[in-house]
């Protein structure tokens, strides 16, 4: 399919782009993305989504800064959050609305429905392009900064008893699901991308997760379809029974979406193995202990490990030359539990990290480290804002971002232990 190239300073969708390269995680502007954006809105729209503020913002505030009637600025709302660029929620009585970053956000909502209104196969290539070719987007999601945009839940059937009763209530995928206020479920994206590519797996495709504020949304719209907690969890069982690894937002308050992953199809599980030193997805606080008595060297747990942490070799017995047992790569290892399900002789089983992982409150306390992580923390704060509190915050900020390195990583890990908890919680 042949695209038009757009000017990149001259153009309303480069003018988008560099706005959602300032989210966190960025997004490196290309002509891929640029033919992407072009799918997905027209002209007008890149246009005005590049004027938005990064943070939540109201029809109101829209019309000042777009120059519109407020009637026609939220007709345009509408549109585009009926089409997932946004998502909306009443608050205080008034709608909402909220730009969502490109990746865990609009690229997925594209994806998560059959629609006609989308080149979803255009899009599938693009996406393929942009996030598995060119690389530097998932390099600017996974493989910067310390703190990074999933985590993976640990597998809590294949805990053993006295493990599985004092792991955290934000460690269980299960607990998310009962606690949500909304659920919605769509399809795959990463899959659906691929099925469009003729290379998807045949795992199950309708078994995306989303909770809270982002499922009323893409379930108001029709994005996503709107289920109770059973039926989640019933899901949840399928997934596990499939080898999917459970791949959420990180943070431990208000989880806004888990995936179910394979490890051929989905890009965070892709990330884990290209980028695995960099520890772009953050781990369970979990690692599998592999009893070299007890494995047979089947190779099972080898072929179900979706980042390759696991490998087969010599079991070193000298009356069994060609025996094999497997070994286990820590610094790999998700900690999924992936592998106990699918050993037969109960030679691998679970056990806690000497170090546990830490989570980001919510989804705000997540969002400003990244930022600070990756050097966009003041452009961050004073998005949209006029009050002296926020720039004075921005401004103190700043100058850390200016400290040489090691001071810069002494103070983050203060700031994000101590102050950015306090900030968060007086929000």
């Amino acid at each position: 399919m042949a695209h038009a190239t757009l000017r990149p300073g001259h153009s309303a969708y480069a003018r988008f782009a560099a706005r959602l390269n300032r989210f966190p995680q960025g997004a490196p502007p290309s002509e891929r993305l640029f033919q992407i954006l072009r799918l997905l809105v027209s002209e007008e729209e890149a246009g005005l989504l590049a004027q938005v503020p990064i943070r939540p913002f109201t029809a109101h505030r829209t019309a000042a800064i777009w120059k519109l009637p407020e009637a026609r600025a939220r007709a345009i709302l509408e549109t585009l959050a009926g089409r997932a660029m946004l998502l909306d929620w009443e608050q205080d009585g008034e709608t909402r609305y909220v730009m969502p970053p490109p990746m865990a956000g609009f690229f997925e909502f594209s994806m998560m429905r059959v629609r006609g209104d989308a080149d979803q196969a255009a899009l599938a290539e693009l996406f393929h392009q942009y996030l598995n070719v060119e690389e530097d987007f998932l390099r600017a999601l996974f493989a910067k900064g310390e703190t990074q945009l999933g985590r993976v839940f640990v597998d809590e059937t294949a805990l053993p008893r006295e493990d599985a009763l004092v792991v955290l209530d934000h460690e269980r995928a299960s607990e998310v699901v009962r606690t949500a206020g909304a659920i919605g479920i769509g399809a795959c994206y990463c899959r659906h991308k691929m099925a469009h590519l003729g290379k998807a797996c045949d795992a199950p495709m309708d078994i995306c997760m989303t909770f809270g504020t982002c499922a009323d949304s893409l379930t108001r719209h029709q994005v996503a379809r709107r289920v109770e907690a059973a039926e989640c969890l019933d899901l949840l069982d399928q997934a596990r029974e499939r080898g999917l690894v459970q791949f959420g937002e990180n943070v431990r308050e208000q989880v806004s979406f888990i995936c179910n992953c394979c490890g051929c199809c989905c890009e965070a599980m892709v990330a884990a193995r290209r980028f695995a030193f960099m520890k772009p997805v953050h781990t369970t606080n979990f690692l599998p202990e592999l009893d070299g008595e007890r494995c047979n060297g089947c190779g099972k747990c080898v072929a179900a490990c979706p980042v390759e942490a696991l490998a087969l070799v010599s079991a070193h017995d000298p009356h069994r030359p060609t025996a094999r047992r497997a070994r286990l790569d820590e610094d790999r290892c998700l900690g999924c539990g992936v592998c106990v399900r699918t050993c037969a002789p109960a030679a691998i089983r679970l056990r806690p990290r000497k170090a546990r992982v830490l989570t980001p409150a919510n989804t705000a306390h997540r969002t400003v480290v990244m930022a600070l992580e990756r050097g966009k923390l003041a452009e961050l704060l004073v998005d949209g804002q006029s009050s002296h509190g926020h720039r004075a915050v921005a401004a103190i900020l700043g100058a850390v971002l200016k400290l040489p390195p090691l001071q810069r990583a002494l103070a983050t890990k203060q700031v994000k232990s101590r102050y950015l908890d306090r900030l968060m919680a007086g929000r």
